[in-house]
């Protein structure tokens, strides 16, 4: 139980920092990932934002193929 609330308490720092890039640029950053299965750049889908130390990560799906993506920002 313990865990479950230290990772949403990490979801909540993630999104915060998320939140803090101005709207424009949240949405560049969400259509210039890269998808290794469609070996191009892709559009995040149904992504989460996690903490990492030196920034976040989107962690969610390619728009065009549906396998697993992520992108990091620093």
């Amino acid at each position: 139980m313990v865990k479950k609330v230290n990772e949403e308490v990490v979801s909540f720092f993630a999104n915060k920092k998320w939140l803090a890039i101005p709207a424009a640029i949240r949405k560049e950053l969400e259509r210039n990932v890269w998808c290794g299965n469609c070996s191009d750049v892709v559009q995040i889908v149904n992504f989460t934002v996690q903490d990492s130390p030196p920034g976040i990560v989107l962690k969610g799906k390619c728009k065009n193929c549906g396998k697993d993506v992520a992108r990091f920002i620093e």
